[in-house]
């Protein structure tokens, strides 16, 4: 498939169906592998006679549920259209004149993108292969330097590497952007995934950092990408309103608002989760590993791998410079499974990927699928 045809992010399932007529397994898109919880779908289906309603633009039962369950104030919850509604408003309502703005690289593209279409100046921070592309020390230089940004972006699992960083770390951060005026944002929406999430989470610091903001979906943990449905914690109620200001109202829909609720009250369903994905992490990166796959990197529901052949480290011929040959993920989708391609994230190149963990069975066909692709190579 062209690259210029290809999705900018994971999930494009209705290219893929409308190329073959049938549904992927999709690898590429990281939700959680056992779909959207029932409850949430019979609540969705049973909130579909009052869509005649406009929703509550306040959100005020969702935010009453999320206070609770995050045991913070209602005041400091915002809730979006997704958490990329958020990075939007963000970058709109926050931004100065010039504007400069800091981002890891590579990260997710649309804190980049939201800050380039908002008018902000946007360098990056490199992460190093070499050092597992994990955050440094070093970045408190740019927080303290004359060129220190107004904003800075941090992905708390780092999508796509997978990477979380070391909490005292971030704990210096956090005090140095307040120290430099520096509106700090660490996304989290992908840190229910993690192990451990209530020791990684920025939440307990909101109260005396009111620059700082946490981002949260139900997108990716809850399985409801195509409902739309995020939230942000800040606790400066002037940063909020900024946020309220610069977008639509009524951006959450009455039923992503009911969904959003029966998923908060679904016992046993986070545990579950992290069991299969701990489990399944593993086992995957085994696999990838034995078939020659390096730096397999991720803390979280994803891995990302270097596949040999491709890239700088292949010979001459067998990839680098070589834009005609196909990729792995092209091999992959003729043979009806989705992967992320990671060569449009800055700081990657051709070679990288990224595949989601599923389960036992679709990891299995995952694998099954990369060696008979290396055994065509072998004899071919």
């Amino acid at each position: 498939m062209n690259k210029q045809n290809r999705a900018a992010h994971g999930g494009d399932w209705m290219g893929f169906e409308t190329e073959y007529g049938k549904a992927p397994l999709d690898f590429s898109m990281n939700v959680n592998p056992f779909g959207m919880p029932e409850g949430v779908a019979k609540a969705i289906a049973g909130a579909a006679p009052l869509a005649f309603r406009y929703p509550d633009p306040e959100c005020r039962r969702l935010r009453k549920a999320l206070s609770e369950r995050e045991k913070v104030p209602e005041e400091w919850i915002l809730c979006g259209n997704g958490a990329a509604d958020i990075i939007d408003r963000i970058a709109l309502a926050l931004r100065s004149q010039p504007g400069h703005a800091l981002v890891t690289a590579p990260t997710f593209s649309e804190y980049g993108q939201a800050l380039r279409r908002c008018g902000w100046s946007v360098d990056r921070w490199p992460l190093k292969a070499e050092e597992g592309f994990a955050l440094k020390e070093d970045i408190l230089r740019a927080l303290d330097g004359p060129k220190k940004p107004d904003i800075l972006f941090l992905c708390e699992p780092n999508n796509p590497t997978g990477v979380t960083t070391d909490r005292g770390l971030l704990e210096r951060i956090i005090g140095a952007c307040r120290e430099a005026g520096t509106f700090l944002v660490i996304d989290e929406c992908f840190h229910e995934f993690l192990d451990e999430p209530a020791e990684h989470t920025m939440k307990d610091f909101l109260a005396e950092h009111p620059n700082l903001i946490l981002l949260r979906a139900f997108t990716k943990f809850f399985g409801m990408a195509g409902v739309r449905l995020g939230y942000c914690l800040c606790s400066s109620p002037e940063i909020l309103e900024k946020l309220r200001q610069a977008g639509q109202p009524w951006n959450v829909s009455l039923l992503a608002e009911e969904a959003g609720l029966a998923a908060l009250g679904e016992e046993g369903w986070a545990e579950r989760t992290r069991q299969l994905i701990q489990q399944e992490r593993a086992w995957l990166r085994q696999k990838l590993e034995e078939l020659g796959a390096r730096n397999v990197l991720g803390e979280a529901n994803y891995l990302l791998f270097l596949w040999p052949g491709e890239g700088a480290e292949a010979r001459p011929g067998e990839g680098a410079g070589d834009k005609g040959r196909e990729s792995l993920a092209d091999k992959l989708r003729r043979r009806g499974i989705l992967i992320r391609s990671a060569d449009n994230y800055e700081g990657l190149g051709r070679g990288w990927y990224r595949t989601a963990v599923r389960t036992r069975e679709e990891n299995r066909q995952l694998i099954a699928a990369l060696e008979e692709i290396r055994e065509d190579k072998q004899n071919g």
